[in-house]
């Protein structure tokens, strides 16, 4: 749990570090070039979610982000791995990060707009964060943990566990 909780305080602070550098040095729209099309920054403020999309939605994913909060926090004294802290780790900063936004920036509370400004035009068509970062990543490691079958406890489970079962014989 302290696994969990270090990488959720990190990445909540990368994120809202980040974002207030953004907003305090650059001009909303601009773009930057750091290694040409590679990587670029360009200041948005996101009013939706991925891509924009559900826009005018903000205060929809801000009751989503506490329930997912409250979610992880119930689930937190159940993992016993390192593989899943990290998981949830970068999932709670990641949430919270995106949640500050939504709840204390502007138009209003709950309601306010995401500050978006990592761009890689070569690799996808939007604009993000360290939060949203942090969330796929998550969900590349929760989906890699459970293809492979490895509990919160950091086992496998015993349905996705073949080694240890007889072979089936046919009967003659």
């Amino acid at each position: 749990m302290i696994v969990l909780a270090l990488v959720a305080l990190a990445i909540y602070a990368l994120d809202q570090i980040s974002k207030f550098l953004v907003v305090t040095r650059l001009t909303e729209g601009d773009v930057v070039r750091v290694l040409g099309s590679v990587l670029q920054l360009q200041f948005v403020r996101n009013p939706g979610a991925a891509f924009s999309l559900a826009t005018g939605m903000t205060w929809v994913f801000s009751i989503i982000a506490v329930v997912v909060v409250f979610l992880i926090v119930w689930f937190a004294g159940r993992i016993r791995s390192l593989a899943w802290s990290l998981v949830f780790g970068l999932l709670l900063g990641g949430v919270l990060g995106n949640l500050t936004d939504r709840l204390l920036r502007e138009p209003s509370f709950g309601q306010g707009h995401v500050i978006d400004f990592i761009a890689t035009p070569w690799l996808i068509p939007a604009i993000y964060n360290v939060a949203d970062m942090a969330i796929v990543s998550s969900m590349i490691i929760f989906m890699y943990l459970t293809i492979r079958g490895i509990g919160l406890d950091g086992r496998r489970t015993s349905a996705s566990d073949t080694s240890d079962v007889a072979p089936t014989q046919l009967a003659p």
